[in-house]
């Protein structure tokens, strides 16, 4: 304990030194969680645009609903499942989409950059009840109306509430903002599918099928038998573990970016951290052989200034963490590398990031502080007390 307390102390002796050393572990801790932040909110904001209870079928081998074909006398067939829940007027839970990318400038920039416009039915908002409209209202059927996500309003010229776009050969004007409690669906352009259909000339082709299953239980017979009838070309998966999979070539890129950064950093602070305990090793070395007069053993002192080097870079890593904590409050957009569509979300921090973090921040102490350690337990008593 006396210990310890001796490491506590002499953590924080050279105010200094100790604030260097912090801020070089704090910066790595930082970008180790912005990375995984900014993975993790990608994935979560795609993870929550589908539900649990809702599958969606695609044509066999695609892997987005961009390159998917799904054929009108297939999408009746599928209809007719009897997995396929019925809403309280008795009318099956299943909507055929259109997904098609249109181009449109940003706000700020002026940079042109691709935009998800879905077609959608009435039961498309039956299917998703996180769609909830923050102003104006929705499309009137048969009309040139269009609802806008929350982000993409915000973001893309003409998508505002009474702006204009134009795409498909026809203007389109924004009657209604809709909100999905930052799901993916915030960065796409709805309205009535029959007219887009129409206006992308895909008539009678769909992109996707999404329906609500009876029971969750039903998934994999209605998947085998799906995919087992002859007439269809089609895969059908859960719509949660869909959205998922269009984060993975993007995620998979940052997390290897991030750890190949991180490790560059990390090289950077730990050298600092022994540069730190070494110094510490030196400006000590009469207290230490003191420590050993008075009884302390080799392995005390390895494990004293172990402990001092551990401070040190917990400091940083609760610094780091608070830090990047921040970045929450910070909205972005980047292009989905599996859809080629704009998408906008905020950096996520987890329990899990932060519990790497910790890890990572231990790590770092340790292996920058094993060798000063090593050495000032290796010191002979009578050479320290004999230091100047």
């Amino acid at each position: 304990m006396r210990l310890l307390w001796y490491s506590i102390k002499n953590s924080f002796a050279r105010k200094l030194t100790f604030a260097l050393t912090v801020s070089g572990i704090a910066l790595v801790v930082f970008v180790f969680c912005a990375v995984f932040m900014l993975s993790n909110g990608l994935t979560q904001a795609l993870v929550d645009t589908g539900s649990d209870d809702n599958v969606i079928v695609l044509r066999q081998s695609a892997s987005t609903e961009l390159v998917s074909i799904v054929w009108g006398d297939q999408a009746d067939i599928v209809k007719a499942d009897p997995a396929i829940a019925v809403d309280a007027d008795g009318a099956p839970m299943f909507t055929a989409e259109v997904v098609v990318l249109i181009s449109r400038p940003k706000r700020s920039s002026g940079e042109p950059s691709n935009v998800t416009v879905r077609g959608v039915s009435d039961m498309s908002l039956k299917l998703r009840p996180q769609i909830k409209l923050a102003e104006g209202r929705m499309w009137q059927p048969g009309t040139s109306e269009i609802v806008a996500g929350k982000k993409l309003a915000e973001r893309f010229d003409g998508c505002g509430l009474g702006e204009t776009v134009r795409f498909g050969m026809q203007d389109w004007t924004v009657v209604g903002i809709m909100e999905a409690d930052g799901a993916g669906f915030e960065s796409e352009i709805w309205g009535d599918i029959d007219l887009l259909l129409d206006a992308f000339e895909r008539r009678p082709v769909y992109s996707s099928l999404t329906m609500r299953l009876k029971d969750r239980a039903d998934y994999d017979s209605m998947k085998e038998r799906l995919e087992g009838d002859r007439r269809l070309t089609v895969t059908a998966m859960r719509e949660k573990e869909y959205y998922r999979s269009q984060s993975q070539t993007f995620t998979t890129f940052i997390t290897i970016l991030g750890n190949l950064i991180s490790t560059v950093f990390s090289l950077g602070a730990i050298v600092g951290a022994m540069i730190t305990m070494y110094a510490a090793v030196a400006n000590r070395t009469r207290e230490i052989g003191t420590l050993r007069a008075l009884g302390f053993g080799r392995i005390s002192i390895l494990m004293a200034f172990l402990v001092e080097s551990m401070i040190i870079a917990l400091s940083g890593g609760v610094a780091g963490i608070v830090i990047a904590n921040i970045l929450s409050l910070k909205e972005v957009s980047t292009t989905n590398f599996d859809t080629f569509a704009e998408i906008s979300f905020s950096f996520q921090m987890s329990p899990k990031i932060a519990g790497f973090a910790f890890v990572f921040a231990i790590a770092m102490g340790l292996i920058g502080g094993f060798l000063p350690a090593v050495r000032a337990s290796r010191l002979k008593i009578l050479d320290a007390l004999r230091a100047k």
